[in-house]
């Protein structure tokens, strides 16, 4: 996909998948980042932008997945610079992640569910207060003082760049053990997603044993 000469406002659209424009295959240059968690066969990862209408499209379809085939779905931020909000709510989403009970998921899940109403920073914040106190947890006037949860989401958008992510959001299906290879990166999540996995599954199976051999004939 070429791409030397766009404006910002279509560059902007090719990173997040909000052109209607095939999106090239992935160029994989560090493959570290794409592996199941420990003690899992199989799982999704995730690169993602919560300003990004196509992440916003793909969530519920991924997370009717992860819980369809209880298998690990992990996200990881890739924020684009131009999106004004983004950033700030991948912060936010990090903060409800410390306050446990699965709120930073269900942070995330309500922001893509909501994000046409979301238009600012300002918008943003009020959101979150009201998710906060539908959740029961008080809000601190700074969630992030000395910086370290937007450390964290800086590090998790270098490391996909390291990874060679150019645009969310960026699925794989990623093995422990399998003949076709670590990872496979979805190509579309509403057609791909399902028969991914299953392929992924059944290669991750052990090989059943061989049925013992039968009595020499006499």
């Amino acid at each position: 996909m070429k791409r030397i000469g766009l404006s910002s406002v279509v560059a902007a659209g090719l990173l997040s998948g909000s052109l209607l424009v095939a999106q090239t295959a992935t160029k994989v240059l560090d493959s570290s980042a794409l592996r199941p968690p420990a003690g899992a066969s199989v799982a999704i990862v995730e690169f993602s932008d919560m300003e990004c209408p196509a992440c916003a499209h793909s969530n519920p379809t991924l997370k009717a997945a992860a819980e369809k085939y209880k298998i690990p779905w992990i996200r990881h931020d890739f924020v684009i610079p131009t999106h004004a909000w983004s950033q700030p709510a991948s912060v936010y989403a990090r903060w409800f992640d410390g306050q446990g009970k699965g709120l930073g998921d269900a942070y995330r899940d309500a922001v893509f569910a909501n994000q046409p109403s979301i238009y600012n920073v300002g918008v943003l914040t009020q959101f979150t207060q009201k998710f906060a106190a539908s959740r029961g947890v008080t809000l601190p006037f700074s969630v992030d003082p000395q910086g370290k949860l937007a450390a964290e989401v800086k590090a998790d958008s270098d490391m996909g760049r390291r990874t060679g992510i150019v645009h969310t959001p960026t699925v794989f299906i990623v093995t422990a053990h399998s003949k076709s290879g670590p990872y496979v990166e979805v190509e579309s999540i509403d057609r791909d997603l399902y028969r991914t996995i299953d392929q992924a599954l059944a290669q991750a199976m052990p090989t059943a044993a061989a049925p013992a051999h039968q009595a020499a004939k006499k």
